[in-house]
């Protein structure tokens, strides 16, 4: 016996049609109303000596017609409506079952008493319908078709015209006998070269059998599901192509820059206002070319020691000649070296020369404060700068971290890019070559942080250097660095899962800063 939640699977796993008209809901021959239940127990019912409710044919029917909306969506939906609903933990198993991917449910209650289904009588107008889909076999046509068939070849015609009353000899080897042969030969393969119908009939027989052809292809089109077009394939939920893309474009281009920009030996070095221009570094000794060194050394002798006889006659070189002297190469006079030489000790302020060929880092130095008051130092700038999670100093402390004087920390970027970077709180041990390469500097609030520092004045190095303040999100912001360029990154106390965002700002600000004004770094 048909069950409507049985026909109800059937139809949904073969793409049925399925039809409600008058409060009643129509598989095919079987028709139910809509209020009728099905033997699928509603949950939570059935329990605890409470009596079994099951869920109606229009509430099942109205879940796998909103199969797309989310649950809640279709909660409010079905409310609006006044269709009862389906409740949540009986959706996925019931959704399974009625798609066909289980074969059974626990759910289901065979002993339930189920109602009759009642036939469909179809009207006049169903019945005509689907009258087109299949060509109907009409005997009267036939006839009339053979009656045709035999008006134009039949024997009647064909005595008439092979009769030799209408044939005439042309020649003594074509008799009348032998010009009928051929004739009759002729239409005898002219039946068999029929081609098709014509007339009314006939065209009705073809157009019969397109109508079936069309009725295949339109059931075989209804069942396809069209899953990703052209369109679709081209766009994406989780990347951004102006982020993404042009945040490699960039790095990549920066980069290049920096690789081709002339190498640091090579560069005008800037110097420091009001201290001594750089002396230029002495020749090392070499042991064969002690002329260069000793100068005319004769001890009182007349001896060209740069002169040469090479094309000179023996006469002239033991005369003396009368050649007029060459002209001594000249050559760099430069202070004798003694026998061990001491490397010079370097002026102070003196800009440190770059050796030739030696590989120039281009490491980004961040300068952090060195007072125990703030909240990054050097306990703690690894987790806040590579793992953005803020752990107090007294955490580190009590868990026997030990204080470094430099501490490389390494940023992970989109792509598994890493990049180091170079955390320092002593600005003092910086050389000049160093002091091009900070980038960042966290700040305090007091004058006295950029004591030594090259440049004058906090704004002046504020402009140069980008600078960064953290605080808690509570505590009053200082004066000073509110009238300062800096960015100011609040931190909450208890909420550590904010510390991501707030931290991700440094970086973002820090890559901007490093793109516009150290692209030679690398970032």
């Amino acid at each position: 016996m048909a069950d409507p939640l049985s026909l109800l699977r059937q139809f949904s796993m073969q793409r049925k049609q399925i039809i409600e008209r008058d409060n009643n809901i129509i598989f095919g021959e079987f028709s139910w109303p809509k209020t009728v239940k099905t033997n699928y127990v509603i949950y939570g019912k059935g329990k605890d000596g409470s009596a079994k409710e099951y869920y109606t044919l229009e509430c099942l029917l109205y879940l796998l017609k909103n199969i797309a909306l989310q649950h809640p969506v279709y909660v409010r939906q079905a409310v609006s409506e006044d269709v009862p609903i389906v409740r949540r933990p009986d959706r996925k198993d019931l959704l399974a079952y009625l798609r066909g991917q289980t074969q059974s449910s626990s759910s289901i209650d065979k002993s339930a008493p189920l109602e009759m289904p009642t036939q469909v009588k179809r009207n006049a107008d169903e019945s005509l319908e689907g009258s087109h889909k299949k060509p109907r076999y009409d005997e009267s046509a036939s006839q009339k078709l053979k009656s045709q068939f035999a008006m134009k070849y039949g024997q009647k015609n064909e005595g008439n015209l092979i009769g030799s009353g209408n044939i005439k000899a042309l020649s003594d080897e074509l008799t009348t006998n032998k010009i009928a042969e051929i004739k009759k030969k002729v239409m005898s393969h002219r039946r068999t070269r029929i081609k098709g119908v014509t007339g009314e009939d006939g065209d009705r027989g073809l157009a019969s059998f397109a109508d079936m052809e069309s009725d295949k292809t339109n059931e075989i089109r209804s069942r396809e599901r069209q899953w990703r077009t052209r369109i679709t394939v081209l766009q994406s939920n989780g990347k951004m192509f102006n982020k993404n893309v042009f945040a490699i474009l960039n790095s990549v281009k920066a980069r290049d820059e920096g690789r081709n920009n002339k190498p640091v030996d090579q560069l005008p070095i800037t110097m420091r206002p009001g201290l001594p221009p750089p002396t230029q570094p002495p020749m090392p000794y070499n042991r064969y070319g002690q002329e260069y060194f000793s100068g005319a050394d004769t001890e009182g002798f007349n001896i060209d020691t740069t002169r040469t006889y090479t094309g000179e006659s023996l006469k002239s070189m033991m005369t003396g000649g009368n050649n007029p002297k060459r002209a001594p190469i000249p050559h760099p006079q430069v202070p004798r070296p003694s026998a061990i030489t001491k490397p010079a000790a370097p002026q102070p302020g003196a800009v440190p020369m770059q050796k030739t060929g030696k590989k120039v880092s281009r490491t980004p130095i961040i300068i952090i404060p060195a007072a125990p008051k703030s909240l990054i130092t050097m306990y703690n700038a690894k987790e806040i700068l590579e793992d953005l999670k803020f752990v107090s100093t007294e955490e580190k402390r009590a868990a026997g971290t030990k204080r470094e004087n430099d501490v490389l920390i390494t940023r992970r970027k989109e792509g598994g890019l890493t990049v180091p970077y170079r955390v320092l709180d002593n600005p003092g041990r910086l050389t000049n070559a160093e002091w091009d390469r900070v980038v960042a500097v966290f700040v305090m609030g007091q004058a006295w942080q950029f004591k030594g520092w090259p440049y004058d004045g906090p704004v002046n190095i504020l402009s140069r250097i980008a600078g960064f303040h953290i605080k808690w999100d509570e505590v009053n912001l200082e004066k000073n660095i509110g009238n300062w360029a800096v960015t100011v990154i609040q931190l909450s106390r208890n909420k550590r899962h904010l510390d991501r965002a707030a931290l991700l700002t440094f970086w973002e600000k820090l890559d901007k800063h490093m793109l516009k004004n150290k692209p030679h770094l690398r970032f």
